[in-house]
């Protein structure tokens, strides 16, 4: 059975940070690139950040890009988002999942977690 579970998130100061956690199970984590998503109240789902199996390739949003960094260790079946000066805009519930990149962060997966709150006070 495929889990993912997503732990780190809560309310913070614009400017501050947080680094969000990930960890999948019931599959071959390492086999796929895996990647953030976040969706705000009212708007649709967005992809925020994707990184290759190998670690070796990462791509961004470009509202993150600079302040955002995803990484994964595949030993622990985790993946990772150090979320630095944070903005309003970045408030929304934040989820992990498989991902593809083709310009744009893309969901390639039917699993989802529960996601992790992310608010940031203006």
């Amino acid at each position: 059975q495929v889990q993912v579970k997503e732990s780190g998130g809560g309310l913070v100061q614009a400017g501050g940070s947080l680094r969000l956690s990930c960890i999948a199970s019931g599959y071959a984590f390492d086999s796929d690139n895996m990647g953030w998503f976040r969706q705000a109240p009212g708007k649709e789902r967005e992809g925020v950040s994707c990184i290759r199996r190998s670690g070796s390739n990462t791509y961004y949003t470009d509202s993150v890009k600079g302040r955002f960094t995803i990484s994964r260790d595949n030993a622990k079946n985790t993946l990772y988002l150090q979320m630095n000066n944070l903005q309003p805009e970045d408030t929304a519930m934040y989820y992990c999942a498989a991902c593809y990149y083709d310009g744009a962060v893309r969901a390639r997966s039917n699993y989802w977690g529960q996601g992790t709150q992310v608010t940031v006070s203006s």
